[in-house]
């Protein structure tokens, strides 16, 4: 196996420490930005070509696999992958090796036992929907490993090897995809999709030179609990806030409108794949500005919100110039309904990417019960909002209430990350004694 090199990693002190740690924060967000557009683009190029192969309701019971598999991936997250992003960025590199063998075994048993779940529980529904779960259970394992790789990488400095790893799952993809395309059915898209990380799963496995163990779970769910179990609420309201969402439209409205939705948040899909990976990057660069320049954090949070709020309304403007005939080319029969949402999930990817830059801060200080907060009630704002929305004007409606709910969210979010910078201050302050 490949040892792990420091590629990436801090560079020694030299005359110039402000200069060299700048040059190594601008390297290491550069390959983040690398790998994140890796990963948007296999997400994107997936949905669109699972659209135009499948059509509108058949999409959306992928879809409707697709956010439970976001559920999963953020339960892993929660107990294995965030807390080494906070606690193991720029540690020595005996202690990175040591924490990724047991998050990375964790993250692997989380996918094995619900995969199990999931698999069990497909071929009792049967059906379209059923034969999908089923599948996903099969390849949970494998997608949640190759998630726990790119933490671990951006945890190390070395971004260079998240951004190979997610391109060796998107070149896998392409004669994956055309085999599934000769199949036509929902679950062989998502057999091929899984099976495809379960590629890149194992060559990070020879990028690191480690193993994933589950000897040390168990120690390292108890030197953790008082991070991971927050973050495991914290993430799985909100991925189950996005399923809550798409099962209830596809009650309400019907599995049609859930392949809309989808389809029009497809059209931002850089911007949403970015949102949905940025903890690899965002977190641990925050808890490093943390480190050496607290007094930086809250301009580096909001400019990080804020420029993804900026990116994402620049797109969402740009689309609403494509034509029809382009968009048709491109989404197929999904367009027509999917076009008319583009102002309002602009506005809600806007609004989550302008809460994120506050997250990160909340992360990076090791505010869990603030950052509990803040997403239970983000979560609860947008079930509220989208099912709401769905109840009073359809599929339009859920989407205009989600971008509201996003919105209130992240004003939650920095007020929250406000009065943790205040308690930070208060208490670095020294007591003086006057007797």
């Amino acid at each position: 196996m490949t040892p792990m090199t420091t590629e990436g990693a801090d560079p020694p002190t030299t005359k110039t420490p402000a200069g060299s740690a700048r040059r190594a924060l601008v390297g290491r967000l550069s390959w983040g930005l690398a790998d994140q557009a890796a990963s948007s683009m296999t997400n994107f190029a997936v949905g669109i070509y699972v659209a135009r192969s499948l059509g509108l309701t058949a999409f959306g019971v992928f879809s409707l696999a697709w956010v439970t598999y976001g559920v999963v991936l953020n339960v892993s997250r929660g107990l294995a992958t965030d807390p080494l992003v906070v606690r193991f960025s720029g540690v020595p590199h005996a202690s990175w090796r040591e924490a990724v063998a047991r998050s990375s075994g964790i993250a692997l048993g989380v996918g094995t036992v619900l995969g199990v779940l999931s698999l069990v529980t497909g071929l009792a529904v049967g059906g379209r929907v059923g034969s999908a779960f089923a599948c996903l259970g099969v390849v949970l394992p494998g997608l949640l490993l190759q998630d726990a790789w790119r933490f671990a990488f951006f945890a190390a400095g070395t971004g260079r090897k998240a951004f190979v790893n997610d391109l060796v799952w998107g070149v896998a993809l392409v004669p994956a995809m055309v085999v599934a395309a000769g199949v036509g059915s929902v679950g062989a898209f998502v057999l091929a999709w899984g099976a495809c990380a379960a590629v890149a799963a194992v060559y990070g496995c020879f990028q690191s030179g480690i193993r994933p163990g589950l000897t040390g779970a168990r120690d390292w769910l108890r030197d953790h609990r008082d991070l991971g179990y927050r973050y495991l609420v914290e993430n799985v309201s909100n991925s189950g806030a996005s399923q809550l969402r798409a099962y209830g439209l596809g009650a309400v409205v019907g599995v049609g409108a859930v392949g809309v939705i989808r389809g029009a948040e497809l059209l931002l899909g850089p911007f949403l794949a970015l949102l949905m990976g940025l903890s690899l990057v965002t977190v641990a660069e925050a808890a490093r500005v943390l480190r050496r320049a607290p007094h930086r954090l809250a301009a580096f949070c909001l400019l990080l919100g804020g420029g993804q709020a900026a990116a994402a309304l620049l797109w969402g403007g740009a689309l609403l110039l494509v034509p029809d005939r382009a968009g048709e080319f491109v989404l197929g029969g999904v367009w027509g309904s999917a076009s008319e949402l583009i102002v309002p999930v602009t506005l809600g990817v806007a609004g989550a990417g302008l809460g994120t830059g506050a997250a990160a801060g909340l992360r990076a200080l090791g505010a869990a019960r603030r950052s509990l907060r803040s997403q239970l009630i983000g979560s609860a704002c947008y079930v509220a909002g989208g099912l709401g929305g769905a109840a009073l004007a359809g599929t339009a409606g859920s989407a205009w209430g989600v971008a509201a709910a996003t919105v209130c969210g992240s004003a939650v979010w920095w007020l929250h990350l406000r009065s943790a910078l205040r308690e930070r201050h208060h208490n670095s302050v020294p007591e003086v004694r006057t007797s």
